[in-house]
């Protein structure tokens, strides 16, 4: 992991088009502006998880009803 030290205003550059910005600090918190191209999500990581929960148990289901006969298979 790459440990970063940046102050308010300042800028961390990922690749060619991914920057992120230091907009904020206050206290413990810090809040960072992200500019990033529309194809490329950008997530809390407490969101993404989520994500990943949900796209699992939709995979899951899709996978017991790949298991059951044509005639039994429910929206």
């Amino acid at each position: 992991m790459l440990v970063l030290s940046r102050k308010k205003d300042e800028k961390i550059v990922i690749g060619d088009n991914i920057s992120i910005m230091v907009v904020e600090i206050r206290g413990d918190k810090v809040r960072l502006g992200i500019d990033a191209p529309r194809d490329v999500s950008v997530h809390r990581r407490e969101v993404y998880d989520a994500i990943k929960r949900k796209e699992s148990e939709q995979d899951a289901v899709e996978d017991d009803s790949a298991d059951l006969p044509a005639n039994q298979v429910q929206a």
